[in-house]
């Protein structure tokens, strides 16, 4: 008897025939002999919509309500697909975070997860009955409700599998798979037939919405074979696992934009010593995470410092770089919102020369100017204006070939 974990996003049970739809996959599981766990987001835009109901009353809402009002969400859709199970006269049980003694850290919003305690799961399964998990929440020490921040189901869902050892772990949603880019804005794009941690890690972590990076780091370091596919159809997805061939690595298996990134351009900042590092450091004190950064030297002992960082963090941004102006005493600060971060990822570009310079070549017969790069032994990221970016993508898609990416 095998162990199967799963996760069905919000997409996939946004409505009652799709729940009905998700009961019917997993029952079929379940009639192979398989021990099933599965793990739920909340219906469709159900979390979107209790945060716009939260906005209505409230600009700053304590952040332990906050998680108090969301983890609802989960609780709604665990329940209906439990019901939707029994309906079809088989045992399932609905747990949510707390039942299931997922713990976590203190922080709420962004918890993190610190155990899983399998002992109701168990005794649960031991008793032949489906589990359905709510996904995105945990409980912490003062027996707190917390959540995973956005995309934490898909963590959830690893965390659950690694603690049971789980023989498969199955990430549904309403993409067929990995694919080499975002196929609504690349017509010839590919799904992948595998991808390696290290890719997908880097991949999610750009602007490519199928994977949670958070879930691609723990499956990595449980070495859990990851299998991601649609809820919608039974075609076949893409697996992510340990790359374990030393060669063959393809140089490049994707590219991804990400239009979630603005430009903070900090001026006449005086180039002195340690300067840099107290403004970065009150960003990172704040909780501002800061992606590509440039520092031009100006006349006078004076320099500009750009970085990017993600859209939604702006505010905060903007309140420390307040708060350090005079102390730092540099001039003034300008924020781009008009940029788009892309970037191409393939373990095999770290032995292989030339890849940047085909990425740069490419972007420049195609009149794209680069405004920013950065780079890693896996990874080329390139800011450019955020109206170039389909362009971009798609450019990238055919220089390297990527729509013949399984041949």
């Amino acid at each position: 008897m095998s162990l199967i974990v799963q996760k069905y996003g919000g997409s996939s049970v946004a409505n009652p025939d799709l729940i009905k739809n998700v009961a019917r996959r997993v029952i079929e599981g379940y009639e192979e002999g398989n021990q099933m766990v599965v793990v739920v987001s909340a219906m469709g835009d159900t979390t979107d919509h209790l945060i716009e109901l939260m906005g209505n009353i409230t600009d700053d809402p304590d952040p332990r309500e906050v998680d108090m009002l969301l983890t609802t969400g989960e609780q709604v859709s665990i329940a209906l697909l439990t019901m939707a199970i029994h309906s079809l006269g088989y045992p399932a049980i609905s747990l949510t975070g707390s039942q299931m003694k997922i713990k976590t850290n203190e922080k709420h919003n962004q918890a993190m997860i610190t155990d899983v305690d399998t002992t109701r799961l168990r005794k649960e399964l031991a008793e032949n009955k489906i589990v359905i998990v709510a996904g995105f929440q945990g409980i912490n020490d003062n027996q707190d409700f917390t959540t995973l921040g956005r995309g934490g189901s898909d963590t959830t869902t690893v965390a659950v599998a690694a603690a049971m050892n789980a023989n498969r772990c199955e990430i549904y949603s309403d993409v067929d798979g990995v694919y080499t880019a975002d196929p609504r804005v690349v017509s010839d794009a590919s799904k992948l037939d595998s991808i390696s941690y290290e890719e997908m890690l880097e991949l999610a972590n750009l602007g490519a919405n199928v994977l949670h990076p958070r879930a691609v780091e723990l499956a990595n370091n449980y070495n859990l074979e990851l299998y991601i596919a649609s809820s919608f159809n039974k075609t076949v997805g893409t697996i992510v696992r340990g790359d374990e061939k030393m060669e063959g690595k393809k140089n490049v298996v994707g590219a991804a934009s990400d239009l979630g990134e603005i430009k903070i351009t900090v001026e006449r900042v005086p180039d002195e010593p340690g300067i840099a590092g107290k403004m970065f450091k009150a960003l990172a004190d704040a909780g501002v995470n800061v992606d590509m950064i440039i520092q031009n030297l100006q006349r006078d002992e004076l320099n500009d410092i750009t970085f990017t960082i993600n859209q939604e963090q702006e505010k905060l941004a903007v309140k420390v770089l307040n708060k350090i102006k005079e102390k730092l005493k540099f001039d003034n600060y300008t924020i781009d919102q008009d940029v788009a971060k892309i970037s191409i990822v393939g373990a095999g570009m770290q032995s292989t020369p030339g890849i940047a310079a085909r990425m740069f070549t490419s972007f420049g017969e195609n009149d794209i100017n680069i405004e920013m790069i950065t780079t890693s032994e896996i990874k080329i990221s390139c800011l450019i204006k955020k109206e170039e970016a389909d362009k971009a993508l798609n450019v990238l898609h055919k220089e390297f070939q990527l729509d013949q990416i399984n041949n």
